[in-house]
């Protein structure tokens, strides 16, 4: 359980409201025990095992004075209004115990509520807060749908499992604790006899809560890959019911499902074992301890008498009920850490996109952008090989060539998406590791091939990531973007709901407001990947001057998969195989009959 210590960290900032949660629970232990304690003086004189209290000594503040100047109290009412009225005076004090023992327990309760609630709040917060700072090669690597069960399901479990034992752990032992001095206290060789039996019962059930938390852990990873299913099948709908394969994917799906439902049925089937096998033991242990207690009643050995054996069962009873809670809160703990090991998974990957501790602000750059001697690898392939190229400010360089050239790679690097393994990337000559990273990326706009919406109105997803922006401001972008006409039109205007990924929209509206939002956000540099490659040809025509009207007096990268799109380029760099093979104008390198000519003829063919 060594991540524990790390959920248990999250305590911290409520030590205030879990110290009145132990304190009232040590409250509520008290006036439990006081109200099984206080019957066994009056068993003893109601039988007349024990003669009257008729004087006492001057009281101090010690178990064996509060004992005899109750017995004293008891005696005294006996004499002077008889057994009877005793016992209803016994009753109403034992009433009044109880009464308090369970509004110090429901003011115990009372102050666990907001540690329990803020704790599961903050993990889930840190959680999110990590997934947002990962860099991108991260989520690559890893199933969205399995990051959602961690972010979700896994955070739930641990509140479903290790917050909710955390009632029990800061009460049952505090409890059990209290109770067995008590149990010390009115007879010392009875109580080790217990603190035998205990143990041995406990390493019983701890044996077969072992193998818990295996078990869970492969149930939530086995959700995750559920999940991942389903988020795939409703972001491919089309395609699967396209090419028929509903029954492919729903097989798929059944028999992850089917192998779910086996490991939860299994991880049920031991968490249901161990009440029954708490309570055999418990029963086991208490009969154990009749058998034993009896027999030293009547061999008269030590000061146990018949009623004080009478409420030492009683308060023995007692710690029955927090010790099958601690057992529970054990299982519970063992389900729950599987849990806590997935979230840590997220919550200890290594970013490497990091900012240096002395990084320098940037709002603007005065004269270029550099790649020198640049190269990048996924998993130890190269990607790039040795780049380099000079944008000078106010100049629109464009990156073409064959898919998997390394193209948006290439642009990926320049707002630190990913970091490059060798040779530098600057900007005014300073390199971009240098910069603090926020600073970096607000001087780039990005209007990539796959527009990406939010399911919000139009206003707050042209609005996204730039702040007091009014409704003059967005609308103004829009119609830069050639936006504003359909905008108008729908039911709402500019807060009428896109739908999720912009769904309501065509193809051709998404990257008109993809281009809206960029335009708003008004930065020194763009990067454009592939903004009309999945156009109709009208829709190309309305988001081309919409862009020719983003990039002016801007610095721009754009990524073209049709050329006649790039063709009053400052500059071409054709891309092959991770290398800039050719670059120049469009007519240069058309006249070179080269990479850049034979791109050039196969689309015109085409």
């Amino acid at each position: 359980m060594k991540h524990l210590g790390k959920v248990l960290q999250f305590l911290l900032p409520y030590w205030r409201k879990g110290t009145l949660n132990v304190v009232f629970n040590l409250l509520s232990a008290v006036f439990a025990i006081f109200s099984v304690t206080m019957a066994i003086p009056f068993l003893g004189i109601l039988f007349e095992n024990e003669p009257l209290v008729t004087s006492v000594d001057e009281f101090t503040l010690s178990a064996d004075s509060v004992k005899e100047h109750f017995n004293y109290h008891i005696s005294q009412v006996i004499i002077t209004e008889g057994k009877t009225a005793a016992l209803i005076y016994l009753s109403i004090l034992i009433v009044s115990m109880s009464f308090l023992k369970n509004v110090f327990h429901y003011l115990a309760l009372y102050f666990l509520a907001p540690i329990r609630n803020g704790v599961v709040r903050d993990v889930r917060n840190l959680v999110y807060a990590k997934v947002l700072s990962l860099p991108l090669s991260y989520f690559t690597e890893s199933r969205k749908g399995d990051i959602i069960s961690r972010m979700t399901g896994d955070v739930q479990e641990i509140e479903n499992s290790i917050i909710n034992s955390l009632e029990m752990l800061f009460r049952d032992p505090i409890t059990i604790v209290i109770y067995i001095a008590v149990l010390f206290y009115m007879s010392v060789p009875l109580t080790l006899f217990v603190m035998i039996l205990l143990p041995l019962s406990g390493f019983i059930i701890g044996r077969i809560g072992r193998t818990l938390r295996q078990t869970s852990l492969r149930g939530q990873k086995k959700l995750g890959v559920l999940l991942s299913f389903i988020e795939e099948t409703l972001g491919g709908l089309r395609i699967i019911k396209a090419f028929n394969a509903e029954e492919k994917v729903h097989g798929r799906f059944e028999n992850t499902n089917n192998l779910y439902t086996r490991i939860m049925t299994k991880m049920h089937r031991r968490r249901y074992l161990a009440r029954p096998v708490s309570e055999f033991l418990g029963t086991t242990v208490m009969v154990a301890i009749m058998v034993y207690g009896a027999t030293l009643v009547l061999a008269g050995v030590g000061s146990l008498t018949s009623q004080a054996f009478i409420g030492y069962l009683m308060l023995f009873y007692l710690i029955i009920a927090p010790a099958k809670g601690f057992t529970t809160a054990f299982y519970n703990l063992q389900r729950g850490m599987a849990s806590v090991d997935r979230i840590q998974e997220i919550l200890d990957a290594q970013n490497h996109i990091v900012e240096k501790k002395n990084a320098h602000p940037i709002s603007d750059f005065e004269k270029s952008i550099e790649y020198r001697n640049v190269w990048f690898a996924y998993d130890h392939t190269d990607v790039l090989k040795n780049i380099n190229l000079k944008i000078e400010k106010g100049k629109t360089i464009a990156l073409v060539g064959q898919s998997g050239s390394g193209k948006s790679t290439l642009a990926d690097l320049l707002p630190r998406f990913y970091d490059i393994q060798r040779g530098e990337i600057l900007i005014d000559g300073v390199p971009i590791k240098d910069y603090k990273i926020v600073d970096l990326r607000n001087l780039m706009g990005n209007v990539n091939q796959e527009p990406i919406l939010f399911n919000e109105s139009f206003f707050n997803n042209i609005a996204f990531g730039v702040n007091n922006v009014t409704e003059e401001d967005v609308v103004a972008a829009a119609k830069v973007a050639n936006a504003h006409d359909f905008i108008i039109n729908t039911s709402h205007g500019y807060y009428t709901n896109v739908g999720d990924r912009g769904d309501k929209l065509s193809g051709g509206q998404r990257q008109r407001l993809s281009i809206a939002r960029a335009v708003l956000k008004n930065p020194p540099i763009m990067i454009l990947d592939e903004a009309t490659s999945s156009l109709d040809t009208e829709s190309e025509r309305l988001v081309q001057e919409a862009l020719s009207k983003l990039m002016k007096s801007r610095t721009s990268v754009v990524i073209a998969h049709r050329l006649s799109t790039i063709k009053f380029a400052d500059e071409i760099c054709v891309m092959h195989e991770g290398e800039i093979v050719e670059r120049g104008r469009h007519d240069e390198l058309i006249a070179k009959k080269g990479y850049y000519k034979r791109l050039h003829d196969m689309q015109i063919f085409s």
